[in-house]
Formats: C-alpha cells, structure tokens, sequence
C-alpha cells in the first residue's frame, strides 16, 4: 500500500525535525520526506492539515492480555492503537507466566497484521516467583527481548546471580523492577506521614535502593546489561546516575503516574490512586521530572494496567492496584512539557526515539524504528496537539477504565495511527 500523508508537521526527535512536510510510504517503510519520490502513485491521501505527524509512540510497560491467559484483550489492542502506540513491551506476568517457548509462542499466534507490535518479555525463572531458572536461550528464539520477575521481586538473591550469569553469557539483557519483596511485603501506599495518616502499611524508599544496590553489585561481577522499569525513588535515581557515572550498562524508565502524581493524590482511600509502584512524595515526583528533562531516564511508560471494577470496589488496601494509560501515555507526555516548559520535541522523545533506544540497546534484532527518516518502518500517529480532553471511562477503549486522571482535561488527542504502512486507527469524530 502507497500512503501520502500530506500537509503535517512532522516531529521526528530523533532526527531533529520539526517543520511542514509531507511524508510518503510505499512497502511499510518511509519512501520520502518532504518530496515526493519520481513515479510515486498513492493509494490513499491522509490530510493532516492542522496535525502533527509523530512516529508511533512506544511503551516499555502494558499489559495487553486477557488476565490469564495467553490471548490478547482485543479492548486492550484497540486503546494501544487510539493513544498512537504503535509498539509495546509485554511483562511476563500480564499472561500466564511466559516461562515456556511453546506459552510464548501460543499467545504470539494471536498477533495479527495491522495491529500495535508487541514485544515480550520473558519469565527469568519458572513460574516467575521461583527458584529454577527458565531457559532464556530457548525464550529468545521464541521472541522474548528480555527477561523479568514481573512485579514478584526476586527474594533469592543467588537466583537473581544465576540469572545475571545466565543472561550474560548468553548476550541477553534483564528487564529488572527494583523491590526487595520482604520491605514490600503488605505495603499499599509509600511510606510517609500521608501513608500513616491513612493507616495504612508504607513501602519505605529502602525497598528500592537496596534492591538497586544488589543489582548493580551483581552487574559489577557479571557484566549483565540490565533495565531498570519504574523508578520511582529521589534516591533510587542518586544510586542510578552513579551507575551510570561508573559505566555499568543499565538503563531506565519512570511511569507517567509517577511523573504527575504524588502520594496525597490518594485524597480519601481513592482506590484509582492504588498503583504499584505506589505514587510517592513530592521531593520523589520532582526528581523524577528533572531526571527525565536531563536524559538520566530514557523513556516514558504508560505502566498500562488494566483492572475489573470489582477489584478497585474493594477496601484500599485489598484492592488491586493499576490503572489504565495506554490512551493517556501521549497526553501526559505533553502535559509535563507544558507544566515544565520544556520543549515537545524533547518530550516526544520520551516515548519515541528514547524508549526505541533502550530496545536497541537490549535487542538489536527486535527494535522498532521510534524515527521517521527514509527507509525506517512506517509506524506513526496523526496528532491534534491543541485539542484538549476530558478524560472518562466512556472517552477510553480500555476495558480497565480506571484512572487516577479520570476528571482530568489533558492535552493533545491522536487522529489516526498507521502501523507497518497500512491506517490501523481512526478516532470517530
């Protein structure tokens, strides 16, 4: 299909463009920038007259199946497609646990042309929680970009070791969430005068910074490439930029709660606000921003968790936490540019050129483009930067329709998403 996208403003960070130009595609690919290439005849014209034209947004964090099982939620699909995302990381507990080839192979048969690329994440021992390791060369070849515990923590600190070795030797990356799971043990909110207030159990900034420090030990002797999902500690990032600062391979990403939100946010037992990580003080939310404006954080993540009304309906503390974000990933990019004067480009960069980095840099094989240059794959979004939304459970195709920016005017809305060349979304009007 030949595609001519015509009349936009094309934001492509990583190349450093930001002007009126028309882009053209032919095969899935970009054929040219700006003018059209001899011969060119399109298939279908797409005026985008008063839009920006973005590489489609990529999300280093959502959970897009059907809870347990190895199926994707096609609600799920359609909301990564309605925010422009047009590639996503899987966690290896958003399904049945993807500790088998054949578990991972099952649920990548349900994949489909034309819908957002998803990209997963592999179980780093059987059944996740446990003491065995899984077979990470055998995962890879299934299509796994890395390995990870999910949300558990790994208590075993020889097995975290084993796995660091394991990968290592391989040339594998692990996808790492730092939390010490005895610190985080019947902790619902962060730890804090906010948290006591509302009797309830805190997770003190510790359960982060010791896990990092055990992860950049083991680093230190293994050589392992290692990411860092969720950071959401002041402290945890002073332990990530002396890593950096060392040399050692890791990189990271923050969730876009954590970049607004902070912990008084929960208002009165608001199980909308019961996330994990859980939201954190203000001192945390600025750090958090200033480490992503200095490039100390690569990317931007929607952490898309989607969960059943009947699990927020719950006491605080016994609800399940999460929140939908897919849709919002892109607005809340924008709002922090807004809110922080920094420029959109640099914000854009966030979830597109800088997630699309941290793939190339664990996966070389499996990474999407996250530019619009020639030649790169024709994944993008048509996006309304002026428009302003009202965020509800009936503005949202995520079947999860909790949010903590529920009620929220949030700006920026995406018109149209075209994956692998071919329109796969079109907001009704």
């Amino acid at each position: 299909m030949r595609l001519h996208i015509a009349d936009g403003r094309l934001i492509d960070p990583a190349n450093g463009v930001d002007g009126r130009h028309d882009l053209y595609i032919a095969d899935g690919r970009v054929a040219a920038v700006g003018r059209e290439p001899d011969g060119f005849q399109a298939d279908l014209r797409l005026d985008a007259s008063g839009l920006a034209v973005l590489p489609g947004l990529i999300d280093l964090s959502a959970r897009v199946t059907q809870p347990g099982a190895a199926a994707f939620a096609p609600a799920e699909l359609r909301a990564a497609l309605a925010g422009g995302v047009t590639c996503l990381v899987l966690p290896p507990d958003a399904a049945a646990p993807l500790d088998e080839p054949g578990k991972v192979d099952a649920l990548m048969r349900h994949a489909a042309p034309g819908q957002c690329r998803v990209r997963p994440l592999g179980a780093m021992t059987v059944g996740l929680a446990g003491e065995t390791l899984a077979e990470m060369d055998l995962l890879a070849r299934a299509g796994c970009l890395a390995y990870a515990q999910g949300d558990m923590g790994i208590a075993d600190t020889r097995v975290l070791w084993g796995a660091m070795r394991y990968a290592s030797g391989l040339g594998h990356a692990l996808w790492l969430r730092p939390q010490d799971p005895w610190l985080a043990r019947g902790a619902a909110a962060a730890s804090g005068a906010y948290a006591e207030r509302l009797g309830l159990e805190g997770l003190p900034p510790q359960a982060e910074t010791v896990a990092l420090q055990t992860i950049f030990e083991l680093q230190r002797a293994t050589g392992a490439r290692v990411h860092l999902a969720r950071l959401s500690t002041a402290a945890g990032l002073e332990l990530l930029r002396a890593a950096r600062r060392e040399g050692l391979p890791v990189t990271a990403d923050v969730s876009a709660n954590s970049l607004h939100l902070t912990d008084v946010d929960i208002g009165f037992f608001d199980t909308n606000f019961h996330l994990r990580p859980p939201l954190r003080g203000q001192r945390d939310r600025d750090a958090i921003q200033a480490a992503l404006a200095d490039g100390l954080v690569d990317a931007l993540c929607s952490d898309h968790t989607p969960v059943e009304a009947r699990a927020k309906a719950a006491p605080f503390p016994l609800s399940e936490p999460g929140a939908t974000g897919l849709e919002l990933l892109l607005s809340l990019a924008l709002k922090w540019a807004r809110d922080s004067r920094r420029p959109v480009a640099e914000a854009l960069a966030r979830v597109t050129s800088g997630p699309a980095a941290v793939l190339d840099r664990i996966a070389p094989q499996a990474a999407p483009a996250g530019q619009l240059g020639v030649g790169a794959p024709a994944d993008l979004c048509l996006a309304d930067l002026d428009a302003e939304w009202l965020v509800t459970p009936g503005a949202l195709q995520s079947h999860g329709g909790h949010t903590p920016f529920a009620g929220m005017m949030l700006p920026g809305r995406v018109r149209a998403t075209v994956v692998g060349g071919s329109l796969a979304w079109e907001t009704p009007v």
